[in-house]
């Protein structure tokens, strides 16, 4: 499997992560227009790709301005007449612990992440529907996912680029479009104070890009949550348990409260197709009880 003539935008590719991500990509046959707000470090990276024998634009744009974005998708249109796969990479972080954390810090990793996905994705979204195909990957996080400590702001922006991707992945399905998320532990610029030396040269970003090939091919799934890095690859997934039928009435809160375990219970639990999924368990659950009385699920 081989990407040759897709086209490729990865924001945030100036070096790290996306550097990785853009020589991947391109290696696997696509062209790649690498983007980021160092317009030099973005070209550098390009004049790589074409030193190895690949096509690459490098593109000044940051994914928070609505018209660098615009300009941006104009001119790789303008190169190659199409776009099939957007990276959504760029990033930053603010990492305070949340009682220290100025509301001017939070905003920005939110809008820097988040934002920066919206931007990117919708100035390319009815480009893909047009065409009948897309590949779109966000970049989430074990932060978002699990939790860490120190990253509320992060792990915010992280968590709710799953919700994005939930949602995308269902509007644009019936035209060729296919929405992931990638969970990478890299070691980048960003990670640099954060972990020790030996464990910084295990966690090579170039050992996470191979799990785009997945995430953007031909038979690329959609919704998925890829996590990986030091060259370990993994699915996370959003489930829901089977759950209690506790009903109404004035001891119903007394009544969750009792039987939070198995309200809790992990077995037979699912990965909804879909938010409504929720709705239909709540309902099915209350007319089986209405019609068995004293069954409980």
């Amino acid at each position: 499997m081989n990407l040759k003539d897709r086209i490729a935008i990865v924001t945030g590719a100036a070096g790290g992560l996306g550097r990785c991500h853009a020589l991947m990509l391109a290696g696997q046959g696509a062209k790649v227009a690498v983007t980021d707000m160092n317009g030099e470090g973005a070209e550098r990276v390009a004049e790589e790709i074409r030193a190895r024998g690949g096509e690459a634009i490098g593109l000044a744009a940051s994914v928070t301005d609505e018209a660098q974005v615009a300009e941006m998708v104009d001119r790789v249109m303008d190169t190659w007449g199409r776009i099939d796969i957007l990276i959504n990479n760029a990033g930053v972080l603010r990492d305070k612990s949340f009682a220290k954390m100025d509301l001017a810090d939070f905003r920005f990793v939110l809008d820097v992440h988040l934002m920066g996905a919206v931007i990117c994705t919708k100035a390319v979204w009815e480009i893909m529907r047009q065409q009948g195909h897309g590949r779109i990957v966000m970049t989430t996080s074990s932060s978002g996912l699990f939790g860490n400590f120190g990253q509320s702001n992060y792990g915010a922006a992280k968590m709710a680029l799953v919700g994005l991707m939930q949602t995308l992945a269902l509007e644009g399905d019936k035209y060729g479009i296919r929405v992931n998320c990638i969970a990478p532990t890299a070691a980048t610029p960003m990670t640099d104070d954060l972990m020790p030396q030996e464990t910084l040269e295990r966690l090579s970003p170039d050992l996470v890009s191979p799990g785009l090939l997945a995430l953007v091919g031909d038979d690329a799934p959609s919704r998925a949550i890829l996590c990986t890095g030091a060259g370990h690859f993994a699915r996370a997934n959003v489930t829901l348990t089977r759950g209690v039928q506790i009903g109404g009435g004035a001891d119903a809160a007394k009544r969750v409260v009792a039987q939070w375990e198995q309200i809790s219970d992990r077995s037979g639990e699912i990965v909804p197709d879909h938010g409504f999924a929720q709705v239909e368990r709540e309902l099915a659950s209350a007319a089986e009880n209405t019609a068995n009385p004293g069954m409980k699920k």
